[in-house]
């Protein structure tokens, strides 16, 4: 005779589904796993019943150091700089200025703003070479060459540019023309969340403190695709939260590009900030945790053991999956001298310097490989 009661809404088949989604996410809480639980069967269960389900199913949580990798395995490859990177050409009067393959790729976009008037005084080729200058270099205005036009000329235009959307429609051209040679859609579906804070110069403007990371400025909000070329660019002051500073990079990558699917963010943004963001464009937003977080820690099946199965190598480094991506793009950012603070008073100026560093280093990608 069978007991009676409600009959259980996880059974062994539920089971199974809980056992695939622990498997694909093995870092995610016990919140995630029983939204993603209701997305993939149509039921409405409250978490408290995934927990048990988990339990009856072998699955359970532990918190755990990274697994350091074995003795003998190899160090892995270092990327520096190459011949590549200190070329010099004859047309170039600094190495920051650009050749003239690159100049043929985005010559037209800012050869085409003659109007009315008297004509240019300078080449609009010398007054970018000006501004790429002064972000690879981090020169003040005033210092700049005197084989560029005066300061004050760059400087506006400079300005104009930035303001019309110059520099972020030369990276949006190259970006394309780069994804297109890998292989890639030109849209992307995929993209990665993350920020930066950086300390800023006495010139004023917002600025914060970062308690997590010790720093008094300003904060770099990036959205990159799966590559680590940008998609959005939002500057904040430092002590804005990320979780708070994230709608507006988000939205601003939504907006420019409906193909965006998935979004990977870091646990800063877990919780109630990743549901309002996927709910708000209707994107996945996934976040990508550390083996070794203590925090949430991870899901640990009682017969087949370990499920995140990313060794460490010697160091205990974990690469995260397409977590590093972004990671590695503020690194790209901060060999532009301009870029390892902020300078400048306006948040939209440095922005456009962000844009501009993107958009100098896909062209030289794609004159010289």
């Amino acid at each position: 005779m069978s007991k009676g009661g409600r009959p259980k809404k996880i059974g062994n088949k539920e089971k199974t589904v809980l056992r695939q989604i622990v498997k694909q996410k093995p870092l995610a809480s016990l919140d995630e796993l029983t939204d993603a639980f209701c997305a993939r069967t149509g039921l409405s269960v409250h978490s408290a019943t995934v927990r048990k389900g988990l339990r009856e199913a072998g699955i359970r949580r532990e918190r755990a150091k990274a697994v350091p990798a074995e003795k003998g395995e190899s160090a892995p490859r270092r990327y520096g700089y190459e011949q590549a990177h200190r070329r010099h050409l004859p047309e170039q009067d600094y190495p920051s200025s650009l050749t003239d393959a690159e100049w043929r790729l985005v010559w037209d976009l800012f050869e085409s703003e003659h109007g009315r008037g008297v004509p240019p005084r300078y080449p609009r080729r010398l007054l970018v070479d000006a501004c790429c200058y002064v972000v690879r270099t981090g020169c003040a205005w005033r210092m700049l060459p005197s084989g560029f036009p005066a300061w004050q000329n760059v400087y506006r235009t400079f300005r104009r540019w930035a303001a019309a959307g110059k520099f972020e429609a030369m990276h949006d051209r190259l970006r394309a023309q780069w994804r297109a040679r890998e292989g890639r859609a030109r849209e992307p579906n995929a993209g990665v969340l993350d920020a930066q804070s950086t300390r800023h110069s006495p010139q004023g403007g917002d600025s914060g403190f970062d308690a997590g990371k010790k720093v008094k400025g300003r904060k770099r909000n990036l959205v990159v695709d799966t590559l680590g070329l940008l998609l959005a660019v939002a500057i904040t002051a430092a002590g804005v939260q990320d979780r708070h500073a994230a709608p507006a990079p988000v939205a601003q990558a939504v907006s420019k590009y409906p193909s965006l699917q998935t979004l990977f963010v870091d646990g800063g943004y877990a919780g109630q900030c990743a549901r309002t963001l996927a709910e708000a464009h209707q994107i996945n937003v996934d976040v990508v945790r550390h083996p070794a977080n203590r925090n949430v820690g991870r899901w640990r099946h009682a017969e087949q053991g370990e499920l995140f199965t990313v060794p460490a190598n010697s160091n205990g480094f974990v690469p995260l999956p397409k977590r590093w991506v972004v990671e590695r793009t503020h690194g790209w950012n901060e060999r532009a001298r301009r870029l390892i603070m902020h300078h400048d008073r306006r948040s939209d100026v440095s922005e456009a310097w962000v844009w501009l560093t993107g958009a100098r280093m896909l062209a030289r990608r794609l004159t010289t490989t």
